[in-house]
């Protein structure tokens, strides 16, 4: 990963146009390749980025980043103050506790539960940025990915949607649905994935490991 702290105005190029003028700004560059222009605030969110594939050409006191669409962000350096690199290595992704990993266990051995006729291909399938939780196919044999969280927030959709970015490059899969299961799904995550195209499923786990509620009910 390299870390540029710099003096710098950014321009966006393409469907739409959007224009940073000069600060001093953190443009941060990852080994998948993306670029992200950060601010002092806002938390994790960029300003601006360009999401892999893309290609960055540097020139003095220029940087062009421009993806296979043609798209280009154009970032104007006006003084470096650091310009560092680290080498991170292959990152292990969460680790689930208990009730998640159990929940994918669950839903592994119960694919059905998505849809009649749907099918386990593989847990843990995985990508070049991380494990898909599940792969299953529907009853109509398209490919499904599968993220499974215990509480479903707006982190668990966007880390879906890298696996499917990447998965619907690969002719073998192609096309791949999203599917983001959880046991809550954050109101704000469940518009984020209705967006995006990504079927959302409020899952039960007491039901999933077989257990009846005690209280009464109506119907």
């Amino acid at each position: 990963m390299r870390l540029v702290i710099a003096k710098c105005s950014v321009d966006y190029v393409g469907r739409l146009s959007a224009h940073l003028p000069t600060a001093v700004r953190l443009v941060m560059v990852k080994a998948d390749g993306s670029v992200s222009i950060h601010a002092d605030d806002r938390a994790y969110k960029p300003l601006n980025w360009m999401s892999p594939p893309c290609k960055l050409q540097e020139a003095p006191g220029v940087w062009k980043v421009v993806n296979k669409a043609g798209e280009e962000l154009r970032i104007t350096l006006e003084e470096i103050f650091q310009d560092t690199s680290y080498e991170l290595g292959v990152d292990p992704g969460l680790v689930k506790d208990g009730v998640e990993a159990h929940l994918q266990e669950l839903l592994a051995a119960h694919p059905e539960t998505f849809g009649e006729g749907w099918t386990l291909v593989r847990r843990e399938f995985m990508t070049a940025i991380g494990p898909v939780d599940l792969l299953c196919k529907d009853a109509t044999g398209k490919s499904v990915a599968i993220e499974v969280k215990r509480r479903g927030e707006i982190d668990g959709v966007e880390q879906l949607t890298r696996y499917l970015e990447l998965m619907n490059r690969d002719p073998l899969l192609a096309p791949v649905q999203g599917v983001f299961a959880a046991q809550e799904i954050k109101p704000q995550a469940r518009v984020l994935a209705t967006d995006r195209g990504i079927r959302c499923v409020v899952v039960d786990y007491d039901k999933l490991r077989g257990m009846e509620r005690d209280e009464l009910t109506l119907f």
